[in-house]
Formats: C-alpha cells, structure tokens, sequence
C-alpha cells in the first residue's frame, strides 16, 4: 500500500491524519494512504517556495529550460510505473494514462521551445528615447488541478510557471493525487528545493493556500462554485487568478458529413475517459432529413464498448471517479426518463457481479433530446449523451450557443469552407473540424480555454505563457 506525503522543500512531510483512497472500480481494494495538509504546512510550502523564488527568478532562462527538459524525460520514464497506480485510484484505462503522460511531456517540451523567443524584450527606440517592455516572473503560484487529467492538467500550470522563473505549490485532488505526486517527486529532485511543492486536503487546504498573502497568482482547474469561492479569497490580496471551468460542448453534424467517417472519432469525443473530461462532446445536433441513419450508426458504435474495471482484460470503458459524480449522472438519467425522453443504455458489462463494488454506469444515449432539457443544458461530466434534432443552420447555431459555458465545440462536414462559417459563429474558446480534440500542431499553440462561464485566461501556446509574467516597461529618455 502506498503512503504520500506532503512535499516541501524537496522534503517528504509527515502529517498527523491521512485520507484513504479506495478504487472506484473495487470499494474493497485500498489503494493508499492521502497525506492531509495543515493550515501550518501549506504555510511552509508556501514559505519554501516564495525563498526558492528568490534565486529561481534570477536563473537564466537556459538553465531553467534544461531542467524542465530533463523533467520531461522523467515523465516518460516514469509512465510504466505509474500508470496501473493512475488507473487504481481514478478509474481510467491503463492506455488512458499513457496517453496522459506522453502529452503532458509534450506539454513541458512545447512551453521550453515557446519561451525562448516569448521571454525576449521588446525595445524600440527613436531620437528622443530608448524603450524596454521586459518579462518578469510572477513569484509563488498556486496550481490547484483536477482529478479527471491530473497529469496534464498540473504540466499545463507547472511548466509555464517554472519556465517563466515562478515557483509553484501544487494542490492535486484528492481523488487522484496519488500517481501525479510520486511524479512530481521524481520531478521536484533536479530543480533546487521549493521550486516545486506539493501539499494535500480538502476545501481548507485549498482555502488556506489561496488566501496565502505569498500566493502571487492562482491557476485552477475544476468547477464554478470552487472557482466562485477562489476568486473570493482571492480578492483579500488582489490576486490574479487563471481558470478553466469545463463546458457544455455542442457537436454540430452537418447535412453533407460522411457519417461512416466520423462515427468512430465523435464517439471517442464524446465516452473518452468514460465522458470525464471537459472538452468532451456533450451534445449532438443533428439535422432531421440524416437523423434516423445517424442515430442509427451512433447506437452501433456505442454498444462496441466493454465497461469494466480498468485493469481487467478486454476493458474499453471504466467507472466513473467518485460517488458524488456517479450519484449525479445517475439522478440525472433518472429525471431525463422521467421527461418522457427515450433513453438507451449501450454497451456490455464484463463482470455484472463486480458492479455493486464500484462506481459502474453504461454509456447511454438520449434520442430526440428536447433541446430545453436538463441534460442538454447543463455538463454532465460523464457518460451520457443527447442528440437533438435540427431543421437550419441558423437554429443549431442558436442553440449551440444557448448555455453559459464556452470551452470548445466541434463541427462536421464534408466542406471544409462551409464547416469553418459555421464555427466561426460559436460561442467557444476552441472549435474542432471533424475531430473532437485538438491536432499535436493545435496542443502547442491553441490557447487552451473558454469564454462566459467556462473560465477567465488560457493555457498552452504563447497566450499561454503571458498568464504567468508581469510586464515591466523601461523609458530611457535620451534629451
């Protein structure tokens, strides 16, 4: 059983009370012990970082470049003997985590390659004056990470951070803590103490490292209401604050789209991590003249799933992460079928007799969704999926936008000029052309993020790396 503790100053820390993580595919089978943070500790992580920043701010940009490299290749050496612990405590696949590895190696590779010519000043000069608009380093940055891609989602915050001269204290989830702390305490070992801290806990961990007055700027990946009460705290300092808040992403299918090709790549938009991230595809919109032919089609790639524990061989699908996830998904299907909505569960369950121990559901599919329904208005977050009828490109560009949230959205067709005019009229920080994610060229430099409710800033791209500088503007006057 493994046991993690809090990390400071390249330390393991020793608290007096520790969470048990259990796996959400087998209550019975615990996984390890979850160090819990003080109000104390996260002072000290805090404090150890704020001192490292002192000499981290003023290494030179090479040299802080070089480490972040060899992190990198840490990560992917590391990947095989982390990955089943990843898939133990979160419930996603084995290949799931790889996957996660590897792009949050890229992830560190891009933000070095993009830094060297980000971090240059600008100067301009006339007969008058001389001008510098210089980069500086922010100081200590809070990252607080969900549990659904913890591993990318803490390189998306670290890398930038500590490339830029910050110093950062990592806060993961409790519901997946485990796999990216060890990998950060491979990681922390080559950079000098307190540039990378790590401390663990619930709301008051959180609490007590966002109003911290050393916290110079938080990053958080997660929901609206921690989100809501981070910006609170945050406002007693004036701290800056990055957010990524998850969306209610629409797949708009139009009447030319080869449904043959698609099918395959909007299902794994859609069921990915068993819907638990949150660029999935949440809603489909569909005209009425293809509707019965791709529901059709729909409905045979998604009985292709085998839903099971994710270590268990021949598994496609696994459980959702945590109770209140699962409970919610639940309720949520209950009162769609209530609506008097059509809702089909899909999919095989591998070991029925195993369900009752874990947090199990089968992808299921809501047929001719009302577009004002409960489960086409809010992020679901999991697996389920409405699909909605549409009679004009006007009236799914409409209800497309209908929500509050803004993360990405997809478009699919067979003409590529006619796609684009479509997403060029979505309400989204990203949209994707017949595919459902981002392309390798994409991750590097698409700026990572939403509009509305989906979150304030971004991350990835050189957009990116602007959330954690300070600008500084020099005026030499020459007369």
């Amino acid at each position: 059983m493994i046991k993690t503790e809090l990390l400071i100053d390249n330390n393991d820390v020793a608290t007096s009370e520790y969470l048990e993580v259990n796996d959400p595919g087998n209550f019975e089978e615990r996984v390890g012990l979850l160090a819990q943070a003080t109000k104390s500790q996260v002072d000290q992580a805090v404090t150890s970082a704020h001192e490292a920043f002192k000499s981290w701010s003023r290494t030179d940009l090479q040299t802080r470049s070089e480490l972040l490299l060899q992190a990198a290749g840490i990560l992917e050496a590391e990947a095989p003997h982390v990955i089943e612990l990843m898939a133990r405590e979160s419930g996603m696949l084995l290949t799931i985590n790889k996957a996660e590895i590897g792009m949050a190696a890229n992830i560190v590779r891009d933000n070095v390659e993009l830094a060297a010519e980000f971090l240059k000043p600008k100067q301009i000069e006339d007969a008058a004056s001389w001008v510098s608009i210089e980069k500086r380093p922010i100081g200590v940055i809070a990252g607080i990470v969900s549990w659904n891609a913890p591993v990318i989602l803490t390189m998306r915050k670290l890398a930038p951070a500590l490339v830029c001269g910050n110093t950062i204290v990592i806060k993961p989830s409790p519901f997946a803590a485990m796999g990216i702390s060890l990998l950060l305490k491979k990681m922390a070992a080559i950079f000098p103490p307190g540039v990378i801290n790590v401390v663990h806990g619930g709301a008051e961990v959180g609490d007590a490292l966002t109003r911290h007055p050393l916290i110079r700027k938080i990053s958080f990946t997660g929901g609206a209401k921690v989100a809501e009460a981070i910006m609170k705290s945050a406002a007693n300092s004036i701290k800056d604050v990055q957010f990524e808040l998850g969306g209610n992403d629409p797949a708009i299918i139009l009447d030319d789209a080869d449904i043959e090709d698609l099918m395959p790549k909007l299902v794994g938009g859609v069921f990915r991590r068993s819907g638990q991230f949150c660029f999935a595809v949440k809603r489909i919109y569909v005209p009425e003249l293809i509707y019965d032919r791709f529901f059709t089609r729909l409905i045979e790639e998604v009985a292709k799933f085998k839903v099971g524990h994710p270590l268990a061989t021949g598994v496609t699908f696994g459980p959702m992460n945590n109770r209140h996830q699962y409970q919610f998904i639940k309720d949520m299907i209950d009162r769609t079928r209530k609506s008097g909505a059509e809702v089909i569960e899909l999919g095989e369950k591998l070991d029925p007799s195993t369900w009752d121990g874990g947090y199990y559901l089968l992808p299921a599919v809501v047929k001719h969704a009302s577009p004002d329904l409960e489960v086409v208005l809010t992020e679901q977050f999991g697996p389920v999926i409405p699909v909605v009828s549409y009679r004009t490109e006007t009236d799914v560009i409409r209800m497309a936008n209908q929500t509050e949230l803004g993360l990405g959205s997809s478009v699919w067709s067979s003409d590529f000029d006619r796609a684009l005019a479509v997403a060029r009229q979505l309400e989204a920080g990203m949209t994707f052309i017949n595919q459902a994610g981002t392309s390798r060229l994409g991750q590097k430099n698409i700026p990572f993020g939403g509009v509305k409710q989906s979150g304030i800033g971004r991350e990835s791209s050189e957009i990116g790396l602007g959330e954690y500088v300070e600008y500084h503007g020099i005026n030499y006057h020459k007369i």
